[in-house]
């Protein structure tokens, strides 16, 4: 009895201690956020003070590519630890729970909560409402879910598609009345409760996904007079194969030539550059809530994106391309462990992050995970790293990112290849140059073994393509069929 009372009071002194001891974790999501961020030089105008103010406390992956350029099968992916050629979650639909194959599936919320972890979720971090059903059971603690908030009484914008998201503009409204206000508001009230066991925080913003609107003060922080537009060039897409076009066949986002034609370019990467720097405030809002309750010292921050956005470039707005528009994406790391004020250009994935926080957390390592530990580079940016990139868009669509070259694979055989240091904006495809043969193969090596056929339930933005006929959304496309708007 005595023996027993001991070890009684020796567990209670002793368990939270250790958990003390692990880091916490906040998991920043940014919805459709490219390159454009102040410490990625993607745009030379950008202001996002806050997130810089991270990526300067840690370390900033400044080659980061999300595993598919559309939101469910990048999240599903990053959540999972699977690549979307190996779950089939191509597009928006399914939730991958309705797999027979991974409706077991322990995604990272869970595992780290089977291992002491408290996990709190508002916004989005799964495509739209996945997750969040508590009897989904992937979070302890679900807040808000993500939202535009207050909208305009009608489109700001009238483009070929009238889908209501694919607006962007200014009108009057206030910051608070927005769901990525609503989103971070709880997020610090979480904090200024300031938990005593281990937490995961994940918050997800909406914004700048469309419809890209914010308060006029953030709308001057780029005078439309002194605006710099994205690189472009008119011809670009004149040495791309047909079927990068099938990748993005019919969207509710509209081509360049509505841009152009209707006086808009400069509205629309106006509206993307205002809501950057509206988020980033909101990202700023829990990073300080973070180190006024004294939580920041032992707390591991990952600020990432789902995939990228063009706004211009190769003809058209969105993702759904396997360039460096769609694919390159936020990625920091900064908490205990981390080197501080560093950056490292060896090619990394989003799938990366799921191995990567059960390394620094100190977690039974798992077998079953298709991404690499970052923590090498987290130690030492420097260090070398042999696994490229890979991102894939649909069935058999394949690109293949290292430091300097980008190789895309297409399912009918066709292929791009690109110098990344001497064409940064992939302008000049050398797929057919011998000089790059060697090369060619080399990357070549890389495309996944395993390419799963879309899984059952799988919808929107759909690309099938079998015994040489191409099929987008359950309809055929003719080999002669003129290109969408254009």
């Amino acid at each position: 009895m005595r023996l027993l009372m001991m070890l009684i009071f020796f567990c209670s002194f002793y368990s939270p201690l250790q958990a003390a001891q692990k880091p916490n974790i906040l998991f920043i999501a940014i919805d459709d956020q490219n390159d454009w961020i102040g410490c990625l030089k993607g745009h030379p105008q950008i202001k996002t003070p806050h997130i810089d103010k991270v990526a300067a406390r840690g370390t900033l992956f400044a080659n980061a590519h999300c595993q598919s350029p559309l939101c469910n099968p990048s999240r599903t992916s990053l959540m999972t630890g699977l690549r979307p050629s190996t779950t089939g979650v191509y597009g928006l639909a399914p939730w991958f729970r309705t797999i027979e194959k991974f409706k077991d599936r322990v995604s990272l919320p869970q595992y780290l909560e089977q291992n002491g972890y408290k996990t709190y979720t508002t916004g989005k971090i799964y495509h739209g409402g996945y997750g969040r059903k508590k009897t989904d059971q992937e979070f302890s603690v679900i807040g808000p879910p993500a939202g535009v908030g207050v909208k305009p009484p009608k489109k700001l914008v009238e483009t070929p598609n009238p889908h209501p998201l694919v607006d962007w503009g200014t009108f009057p409204h206030k910051d608070e009345d927005k769901g990525d206000w609503q989103v971070a508001s709880w997020a610090v009230d979480q904090l200024n409760k300031n938990p005593t066991e281990p937490f995961f925080l994940s918050v997800g913003f909406f914004l700048p996904h469309v419809p890209c609107y914010a308060t006029q003060q953030w709308f001057d922080l780029y005078p439309e007079e002194t605006l710099q537009l994205p690189p472009f060039l008119a011809t670009d897409r004149d040495d791309t194969p047909r079927f990068s076009w099938y990748l993005h066949w019919k969207l509710p986002e509209p081509r360049f030539k509505f841009l152009q034609e209707a006086n808009q370019w400069k509205n629309l990467v106006r509206s993307y550059l205002a809501c950057t720097s509206f988020v980033d405030s909101q990202v700023g809002r829990v990073t300080e809530a973070l180190e006024k309750n004294n939580l920041a010292e032992n707390t591991i921050i990952v600020i990432w994106s789902d995939h990228g956005w063009h706004l211009g470039e190769k003809l058209i707005t969105g993702k759904n391309t396997l360039w460096e528009r769609s694919t390159r994406v936020p990625l920091i790391f900064a908490g205990p462990g981390i080197t501080e004020n560093a950056v490292c250009e060896k090619p990394a994935e989003l799938l990366d992050i799921y191995p990567t926080l059960i390394e620094l957390c100190n977690l039974p390592p798992r077998m079953d995970l298709e991404g690499h530990s970052l923590v090498p580079q987290l130690k030492d940016a420097n260090t070398p790293r042999k696994w490229p990139a890979i991102t894939s868009h649909n069935r058999n669509n394949t690109s293949v990112r290292t430091e300097n070259y980008r190789y895309i694979h297409y399912a009918d055989g066709s292929e791009e290849f690109y110098d990344m240091k001497q064409d940064p904006a992939e302008w000049n495809n050398l797929s057919g140059d011998p000089n790059y043969a060697k090369l060619i193969e080399e990357h070549r090596a890389w495309l996944p073994t395993v390419n799963e056929k879309p899984a059952p339930g799988s919808k929107h933005r759909i690309l099938r393509y079998e015994n040489g006929q191409a099929n987008w959304e359950e309809v055929d496309i003719k080999a002669d069929e003129p290109i969408p708007e254009l």
